[in-house]
C-alpha cells in the first residue's frame, strides 16, 4: 500500500504512530492522557499566577490592617490634643496665679507696693500670652480700619483721614492669625 492508502484508510503516518497509539491506549484504559510540553506550560503559568495572587491578597490584607493601625493611633493623638491642648497654656498662667495670690497675702501693703505687685503680674500675664501665641491687636491712631481685626463703636469727627482709627477703647487678642477678640475702636468720619 502506499502512503495515500494507508493515510485514507485512518492510519496515521509512522512518525506520529507511536505517541498516537500510547493517547489511545491511555484513552482506551480510562487513565488521562499525558499532558503535551504546551500544557505542562500553562499549567506552569497558572501555578505562577495562582502564587503571586496569594502574595499580593497578603500583601493586600497587610496594608489594610497597618491603614486601621495608622488610623486608629491618628484618633488617639487627636483625642489626647483635645484632651490636652490647655495644658501648656495653663502651665504658663500658674506663675500669674501665684503672683496674684502672693500679693494679696501682704496685708500690710501699700498702694506702691499694691501696684509694682500688679505691674509685674501684668508683665507675667503678657509674657505667658506671648508664649502661647496671643498677639494683642492694639493699633495706633490713624492707623486703618480693618473690619477683621477692629471693631468700630462709634464714628466720630477728626482730623484725620476718614476711615481710620481715632482712639482705641478695648485692646483686641488673636492667636494663630485667627482673631479671639477685635479691638473695640472710634473711627474718624468722612469729611
Amino acid at each position: 500500500m502506499s502512503d495515500q492508502n494507508v493515510q485514507s484508510e485512518g492510519v496515521k503516518p509512522a512518525d506520529t504512530a507511536p505517541e498516537a497509539a500510547a493517547n489511545d491506549a491511555a484513552s482506551a484504559q480510562g487513565a488521562p492522557a499525558q499532558p503535551s510540553a504546551e500544557d505542562a506550560e500553562w499549567q506552569e503559568q497558572v501555578a505562577k499566577l495562582s502564587a503571586k495572587n496569594a502574595e499580593l491578597a497578603d500583601q493586600f490584607l497587610r496594608a489594610q490592617a497597618e491603614m486601621q493601625n495608622v488610623r486608629r493611633r491618628a484618633e488617639d493623638e487627636v483625642s489626647k490634643a483635645r484632651k490636652f491642648a490647655v495644658e501648656g497654656f495653663a502651665e504658663s498662667l500658674l506663675p500669674v496665679c501665684d503672683s496674684l495670690e502672693a500679693g494679696l497675702a501682704h496685708k500690710d501693703a501699700t498702694s506702691e507696693q499694691i501696684r509694682e505687685g500688679a505691674e509685674a503680674t501684668l508683665r507675667q500675664l503678657k509674657a505667658a500670652l506671648e508664649r502661647n501665641k496671643v498677639i494683642e491687636i492694639n493699633p495706633a491712631a490713624g492707623a486703618k480700619f480693618d473690619p477683621h481685626q477692629h471693631q468700630a463703636i462709634s464714628v466720630v469727627p477728626a482730623d484725620q483721614e476718614p476711615n481710620t482709627v481715632v482712639t482705641v477703647l478695648q485692646k483686641g487678642y488673636s492667636i494663630a492669625d485667627r482673631v479671639l477678640r477685635p479691638a473695640l475702636v472710634t473711627v474718624a468720619a468722612a469729611k
